[in-house]
């Protein structure tokens, strides 16, 4: 490994904790405009200081995020579907000069194994990967997952250890039962998604665990931004990713940041 690809994923994994907090706002890409993600530079700036790293589209970046800003960048470059149609049809909309003209830290694609187009999606995984090699760019594979799948160890640690044997370097999945098989069967990092906005205290539960079982960090999303409470909901989490924030504790703290930022605006 060069050493522009190990500097980009200390940039990625914090090398202090070899942990990560993401902050995905990739959203719109197949949801158009998401509930709280109407604004998108609104909703990301007050977020930005507590986020290890930035997952989002290249227009969102350009048009939202100013550039003097410090977090790294890890670009999302599959799309071309959306939620009406076929998610798993997805190609590369982005090229890698593109990302590189940009400054990120690493690119992001969906895989859909399983799906009638699964082969399509490696290949295009396998494509990126041999192309950000040339540059020194980690590849983020994303193991989405269609309406017909089950999300069990046995299907997301095969979708995980595929994606690691084309030669991603960090894989987002989901967690589950038995999550520490997942892990262990994968030879790269693991980042879980958050998922479908839930209660605050079941996600920040949701953290603890992937964390507790083997994950490096967190890719979250909707369950940060579409809290009542996001700045208070990220900066918990991150106690649970870098400081092993038990459960119980983290829900307290959750909810002493929140009160206190009500309190400032009483």
């Amino acid at each position: 490994m060069d050493w522009g690809m190990k500097n980009r994923l200390t940039k990625i994994i914090r090398p202090e904790t070899g942990r990560t907090v993401m902050l995905a706002v990739d959203h719109g890409y197949f949801l158009g405009p998401t509930t709280g993600l109407e604004d998108p530079g609104k909703t990301v700036q007050p977020l930005m200081p507590y986020a290890d790293t930035l997952m989002l589209t290249r227009g969102v970046l350009r048009a939202c995020v100013n550039p003097d800003v410090n977090v790294p960048i890890v670009l999302r470059v599959s799309g071309g579907t959306s939620i009406l149609g076929n998610l798993a049809d997805e190609g590369t909309t982005v090229s890698m000069r593109d990302a590189l003209r940009l400054n990120v830290s690493g690119v992001a694609l969906s895989i859909f194994v399983g799906s009638e187009l699964e082969r399509k999606t490696l290949l295009a995984l396998a494509d990126l990967i041999n192309e950000a090699q040339e540059f020194g760019v980690p590849v983020l594979a994303v193991t989405a997952v269609g309406k017909d799948m089950v999300r069990d160890a046995r299907y997301l640690g095969l979708a995980c250890r595929i994606a690691a044997e084309l030669g991603a370097h960090i894989v987002k999945t989901y967690y589950c039962d038995d999550f520490e098989k997942v892990v262990r069967n994968c030879p790269v990092p693991i980042v879980i998604a958050g998922g479908k906005k839930i209660p605050e205290r079941e996600a920040l539960e949701l953290s603890y665990n992937a964390i507790s079982r083997g994950a490096v960090g967190v890719d979250m999303g909707r369950n940060i931004f579409q809290s009542e409470h996001p700045v208070a909901m990220i900066r918990t989490v991150r106690e649970i990713v870098h400081a092993d924030l038990k459960p119980d504790k983290a829900w307290d703290m959750f909810n002493t940041l929140a009160a206190e930022k009500e309190g400032a605006f009483a």
